[in-house]
């Protein structure tokens, strides 16, 4: 009671002085603790959000892993040549890139939210299209709105989430990437399954309602908006681009070279090993399973390597994934037993699925959060024009020679090419000081 005789304001318990200090401005370390927590940064609703974002990209992902499987019954379809019935592959990669890049500045721009709902709608449109296209180019073209649906459930969701964590940033970039693999997990064996039941046609009618029917639900997830870093972490990532040696632009158009070769030599397997396994004698349905297996690896691989790039840093992970890689694409041509090309495409999937995940890695630890999306964008389109141009190149050779064994010579080539940008890359960023995630991880906000 006050001398008055009225009540006196409450007085403060340990608890609620020590909450009272904790909102004092002085103590910035401790403001800074509130401001994470109130943003969401590694809050269970930021692990609930990951989630959400790994349903998205396992179903969204069927716009990548589609065109392999159905492409020996397009062929026969439309009555056309290897090379070109892989155009839709091509075409597909292409609207994924380019797609990316625009899907990323709007995630820079409005939040993850709106590419999201433009990618479910691509989807269903250009699925159920593909099921009415009369001829193989409206059936190729039609792709390139599948890709630019696609894309909006990869990169933009690696830049969002890599926003939502600080302490566990890698593996929460490697666990949403990884829904593109439990997809290529999910969805060869089903295509395979429904196009020999019910023919390719019904096939794609019936992707497009699905992709509506199962991603609308977990959209709204994504309403809130990423947090913002501060002032120091900008300075923190102008160092780290300082220790490489290399100015932002020249990094970028690095990564992009990088991103190219790796993507070329990794097309080859992905693309064709289900037409491999039919030329072979084994049939398409071997072929649809190895890509299941491969691409089932793949996630372990995308899972582990975000634990490996947290200890030893994205671009030597990237180097030791892309040597990998190599080792792998040698071994099928020594091997093409049924028994060993099961082996071969669990190890290629082990070796080569964290290297994409690297580059976003690379991307949130050189550049700033706040064109991130963008940055992340650029990079993943030219691992997708490597993809096209991979998928592609395959087909052609293949057609000329009558035989894959020259295109995985070609993607030997491919990967010694991504081999050497990645450990100059490593040898230049080894000269200056090291900043790595774990000290960006101080700056935050």
């Amino acid at each position: 009671m006050s001398d008055r005789g009225l009540p006196g304001p409450p007085r403060l318990g340990k608890e609620a002085r020590e909450d009272a200090e904790r909102e004092a401005p002085g103590n910035a370390k401790i403001m800074l603790t509130f401001a994470t927590v109130d943003a969401g940064v590694d809050s269970p609703f930021a692990w609930r959000r990951l989630g959400a974002a790994v349903a998205l990209a396992t179903i969204g992902s069927v716009g990548t892993w589609s065109v392999p499987v159905v492409l020996p019954t397009v062929q026969a379809a439309f009555g056309v040549a290897r090379g070109d019935a892989s155009l839709p592959f091509t075409l597909a990669m292409v609207g994924f890139g380019f797609g990316g890049v625009a899907m990323g500045r709007l995630t820079d721009r409005f939040g993850v939210l709106a590419p999201v709902l433009c990618g479910v709608s691509a989807l269903s449109t250009g699925y159920i299209a593909a099921g009415f296209a009369p001829n193989l180019m409206l059936f190729a073209l039609v792709h390139l709105l599948i890709g630019l649906g696609t894309s909006a459930t990869f990169g933009p969701l690696m830049a969002d989430s890599s926003q939502w964590f600080t302490h566990r940033r890698g593996i929460a970039v490697a666990i949403v990437s990884s829904g593109n693999y439990i997809g290529g997990v999910i969805w060869p064996p089903l295509l395979q399954h429904f196009v020999s039941a019910e023919g390719w046609r019904m096939t794609h009618i019936a992707v497009g309602a699905i992709c509506a029917l199962l991603m609308l639900p977990f959209v709204p997830m994504l309403r809130r908006r990423a947090p913002r870093e501060g002032a120091g972490a900008e300075a923190s990532h102008a160092a780290a681009q300082s220790a490489a040696g290399l100015s932002p632009n020249a990094l970028q158009a690095m990564l992009c070279v990088a991103g190219v070769a790796c993507c070329v030599a990794m097309a080859m397997p992905q693309v064709h090993i289900v037409a491999y396994c039919g030329d072979l004698g084994y049939g398409v349905a071997r072929g649809a399973e190895m890509l299941a297996v491969m691409l089932g690896f793949g996630i372990f691989s995308r899972v582990g390597s975000g634990f490996v790039a947290d200890r030893i840093g994205g671009v030597a992970t990237l180097l030791l994934g892309s040597v990998l890689q190599g080792v792998a694409l040698f071994l099928y041509l020594l091997f093409d037993g049924l028994a060993s090309l099961y082996v071969i495409s669990a190890l290629f999937g082990l070796f080569q699925g964290g290297i994409v995940p690297m580059y976003a890695i690379i991307v949130r630890q050189y550049f700033s959060p706040r064109e991130a999306a963008t940055r992340l964008g650029l990079v993943l389109l030219a691992t997708l024009l490597g993809m096209a141009l991979g998928g592609w190149m395959s087909g052609a050779i293949f057609d000329l020679t009558g035989s894959y064994r020259a295109a995985f010579v070609n993607g030997l080539i491919w990967n010694l090419l991504n081999v050497s940008i990645a450990l100059w890359l490593l040898m230049r960023a080894a000269g200056g000081p090291r900043v790595d995630e774990a000290r960006l991880k101080h700056v935050q906000l």
